[in-house]
């Protein structure tokens, strides 16, 4: 799936945010007309510019252009995307798909070992607030979820909240799930900002490797994370904001997973949501394999003692990018279908499995280190 394209740019020198349609008629100035094959003699300038698999000439108008981009195949009538003048075309929210995250900032205070998406040393945030601003009022109302993420989202500092705001106020019945460190919450001033946004759509999805500070520490790299992110945790609980702890599963992390288990129910009892991550090999995983990858069915056992154990608690929890065929099948209840519509795959063994459908998958960029224990379910 394509969420980035690009072409040659004319006509414009900053970027542009809209949805797109294949229809000339669509007298609606928030639209970039889609031009695929050939080109319409004139083209109505309420547009807000064109996207054009063929060779468009400056002298076609003074609308903005994006022309010969190889393929328009991907976008749906009223996705959203922003178009640049170096000639790239983001694709911000797909209006057939249940995954459309908003991504706040590529910068982050932490480094995690297993990050999936290195962060970038980037002044990116007044500009990726200010082409949200213009995409959300375009979202449809009927939204169902809207991820947040990075980076660091909370790094946006008061337009993080701005943003917060903005999308309650036009998005007001849309679920908002926020990836988040949590360690800025340790100020309570930040915690408090979140208390008075008051969403109760809302959930903070907030990592917690370790029940040992310096386990954790040395997963995300960077010195008191683990203190910051406790007292971030409970300053949250005090302005009753709904969390979700995240574990990635990997080497540094499953020697104490029953531990961490214990210590969450002990100490975090307002945690609405645990959810076990399988590792994505992508970003920084690969360079860091030799200390993080682990066979899925050689945690198996830790695994189910620590899903087992919060269930019998009456916590919720979840275990997510997991294939069936590598865990027990009493562990199968918790498992979702968690993994993106445009990074999920199967491999050729998958197509004989009567599971497949219940199944997760992979990331598509999992596939090329993958269970030993995979094999179709008949």
């Amino acid at each position: 799936m394509l969420l980035r394209i690009k072409g040659k740019a004319i006509n414009f020198d900053t970027w542009l945010v809209g949805r797109v349609t294949r229809d000339i008629n669509a007298q609606v100035e928030s639209y970039f007309l889609l031009c695929e094959d050939e080109v319409p003699d004139a083209i109505p300038n309420c547009f807000v510019g064109v996207l054009s698999t063929v060779n468009l000439l400056p002298s076609f108008g003074r609308l903005p252009v994006i022309a010969q981009i190889a393929s328009l195949d991907h976008l749906d009538e009223n996705d959203i995307v922003v178009a640049f003048p170096n000639g790239m075309v983001n694709t911000l929210y797909r209006v057939n798909s249940y995954h459309n995250t908003i991504l706040a900032t590529e910068r982050c205070n932490s480094n995690c070992l297993m990050c999936s998406q290195p962060p970038k040393d980037k002044d990116d945030i007044i500009r990726q607030f200010l082409i949200y601003r213009q995409a959300i009022p375009l979202i449809p109302k009927n939204c169902i979820e809207l991820g947040i993420s990075g980076g660091e989202p909370t790094l946006m500092g008061e337009l993080f909240f701005e943003l917060l705001r903005l999308l309650k106020e036009q998005l007001p019945d849309t679920e908002l799930h926020v990836l988040t460190n949590g360690r800025s919450f340790a100020w309570e001033h930040l915690a408090a900002r979140m208390g008075a946004i008051n969403h109760r759509g809302l959930m903070l999805g907030i990592p917690l490797y370790s029940d040992y500070y310096q386990i954790h520490d040395y997963i995300v790299q960077a010195k008191d994370a683990f203190s910051q992110t406790l007292l971030g945790l409970h300053q949250l609980a005090r302005y009753q904001q709904r969390i979700e702890i995240r574990v990635v599963l990997h080497q540094q992390t499953i020697p104490r997973l029953t531990r961490l288990a214990r210590y969450i129910y002990k100490n975090l009892p307002f945690i609405e949501h645990v959810a076990f991550m399988g590792l994505e090999h992508i970003g920084y995983t690969p360079h860091n394999s030799e200390v993080l990858w682990i066979d899925p069915v050689e945690y198996a056992e830790q695994l189910g003692e620590a899903v087992q154990f919060l269930a019998g608690q009456g916590m919720r929890v979840s275990i997510y990018n997991a294939q069936l065929c590598t865990l027990p099948q009493k562990l199968w209840p918790y498992c979702r279908k968690s993994i993106s519509d445009w990074k999920n795959s199967y491999l050729a063994e998958c197509s004989r499995c009567i599971k497949r459908s219940d199944c997760g998958g992979f990331f598509t960029w999992n596939l090329q280190r993958t269970s030993r224990s995979i094999k179709a379910i008949d």
